[in-house]
């Protein structure tokens, strides 16, 4: 039946084989008592091989009767909503619409169930697969209709909330209830979290809500899945691989169908560990979307990123800030800061706030000062001074509150900002002092020596026993235990999503024999493995006088704390 090109506002229904009467006469029977054909409108209502016309048919009737459709009708509302318009002819979705529009219109009281079908379709659709007796149904990933669907939803909800103005209100718990489990297949999270950036792109009403959903379900995953056991089985794949290759090549006589390697996507971009593959690819759909926010026709528009940064930062204060070992959700802002070195320096500057406030929880601020200490350090589009102009004198300002008072003693848990602030000044020496000195090596170190390190680390509060690498393994031990410290930009080991880090990432680089020796050869990036290396030398110190210092009566107190396991 020809129906392209119709005009569905002016044209009347088109003929179909049907049975029973038409909407307005089954709805009059229905307020009678007689059932027979409401139930009979329903049944072929939800026929799965209804045709284009029927549905054309039977929704224009709706429409022309929309005022009767009242909340005693719901059942009927529901199974029409369940019409598979999706990927139709297009004069079925034009149809489609106009019924929504109507519905809402002139019966709100479906406007959440209208919400719901919209949102339940954000999702590939689910396909019933069963394997030796278990049920492993999951997306259909292969469907090549689902871009044009997902438009089509979009253009639906938009329509909706042209005609509803508090669409928004109702929307966003719907949008919670239908985010799919994050053990869901990656197609399913991407295609869902990506048509919620799409929401928060035409309802920017619901983009800071819409964020702190997504970056909630992308923390559970984070947390789940630790750097270190990520980076062994990628490892673990590749020597399997290796073992696979040689054994294909006769340097092993095992019978092939005996022995065999399970082919896997180890040197692709496609993650092994399926926790982090799911976490890669939401990270590579956030991060393209902040890009595309920040971004008009290839240039930075300042007034869109920097109300994107707003959102962002508030959804960090809430979420990932006092959220321990986060390995990667936080490069979200890492990655929107390196867009305008004032959003770095605004970043570095909330951070301060954070550190130095006492009216906040102290292990938020101790957070904050790690978050500091790793982002200047981390950060290859930053220059070190005007934090480090901040942090240092705070530590001596700090120093003098407490040198004449009964407190001043080395303790962790009254001190604990203090000792981050300056694990934070450490660390970001160790990994930025060259900026600091190359190009004119007078006055870096003349600039280093204005900092007066030596106070800070010969003072009574001892941080060198709480900060510095050189303690007993039992010490550091304590350490992991009790999860004092970490830092949330250590090295991103995503694959997809790292191509858009990996140019703004400072990499740890073993100092030259005519620098300051930090870290011995074996130890380079064991400062992002969390473990010790062995100290040679303190700027401003011999290992003599630090030895001395660390033994001395004022030494004495709390177990010492790590502050070698970095978030970034």
């Amino acid at each position: 039946m020809e129906i392209e090109g119709r005009d569905f506002m002016n044209t009347p229904p088109l003929k179909t084989v049907r049975f029973g009467g038409n909407v307005v006469a089954t709805l009059a029977k229905f307020k009678q008592g007689d059932t027979s054909d409401y139930e009979l409108l329903k049944h072929q209502l939800a026929d799965p091989d209804i045709k284009d016309a029927q549905i054309i048919n039977w929704l224009q009737e709706f429409r022309n009767c929309v005022t009767q459709l009242s909340k005693d009708h719901e059942q009927l509302i529901y199974v029409a909503l369940r019409l598979p318009w999706l990927g139709r002819s297009p004069a079925v979705v034009e149809e489609y619409l106009s019924f929504l529009s109507n519905l809402v219109s002139a019966q709100t009281v479906y406007l959440r169930a209208c919400l719901k079908m919209v949102v339940s379709n954000f999702k590939p659709k689910r396909v019933k697969i069963c394997e030796g007796g278990v049920d492993i149904s999951d997306s259909d990933d292969d469907d090549e209709n689902l871009p044009r669907s997902f438009d089509q939803c979009h253009q639906a909800l938009q329509l909706i909330g042209r005609y509803v103005p508090s669409t928004s209100c109702f929307l966003m718990p719907i949008l919670i209830d239908n985010f799919p489990f994050v053990q869901k297949s990656s197609r399913t999270l991407e295609c869902y979290v990506h048509n919620l950036l799409r929401v928060a792109v035409y309802i920017p009403s619901l983009r800071r809500d819409v964020l702190e959903l997504i970056i909630s379900r992308m923390l559970k995953l984070d947390v789940s899945a630790p750097r270190g056991e990520i980076e062994e089985v990628e490892e673990n794949t590749v020597q399997q691989e290796l073992k696979g290759e040689q054994e294909e090549e006769g340097l092993f006589d095992m019978d092939e169908d005996v022995c065999s390697v399970k082919s896997s996507p180890a040197g692709t971009n496609v993650m092994v560990h399926p926790v982090a593959e799911r976490l890669d690819t939401l990270m590579v759909v956030l991060l393209a979307f902040i890009k595309d926010m920040c971004h008009v026709n290839g240039c930075l528009d300042v007034e869109r990123t920097k109300d994107l940064y707003k959102d962002l930062v508030c959804v960090f204060d809430k979420l990932i800030l006092p959220t321990h070992a986060s390995c990667h959700v936080q490069y979200a802002l890492f990655y929107l800061c390196s867009f305008r070195l004032a959003l770095a320096e605004a970043f570095l500057e909330h951070l301060w706030r954070l550190l130095q406030s006492p009216s906040h929880p102290a292990v938020l601020r101790q957070s904050a000062a790690g978050y500091m200490g790793s982002f200047l350090a981390r950060a290859n589009f930053l220059t070190v001074r005007a934090c480090l102009d901040l942090l240092v004198p705070w530590l001596h300002l700090y120093i003098d509150s407490q040198d004449s008072g009964s407190r001043a003693y080395c303790d962790i848990t009254l001190h604990g900002p203090f000792y981050n602030a300056c694990q934070a000044v450490f660390y970001t020496l160790i990994f930025r002092h060259r900026s600091i000195l190359e190009g004119n090596m007078k006055k870096g170190l003349a600039y280093l020596q204005s900092l007066n390190l030596e106070r800070i680390v010969m003072c009574q509060l001892n941080p060198l026993k709480v900060c510095l690498p050189a303690v007993t393994n039992m010490f550091a031990a304590i350490t992991r235990k009790y999860q004092l410290v970490f830092f949330p930009f250590d090295p991103y080991v995503l694959k997809r999503s790292s191509k858009l880090i990996e140019p703004l990432y400072q990499v740890w680089e073993e100092p030259a024999d005519t620098e300051v020796d930090t870290c011995s050869d074996a130890d380079e990036d064991d400062f992002l493995r969390g473990e010790t290396p062995e100290t040679k030398g303190v700027m401003g110190m011999t290992p003599g006088s630090y030895e001395s210092h660390l033994h001395s009566p004022s030494s004495v107190g709390s177990p010492p704390i790590s502050f070698l396991q970095r978030p970034f």
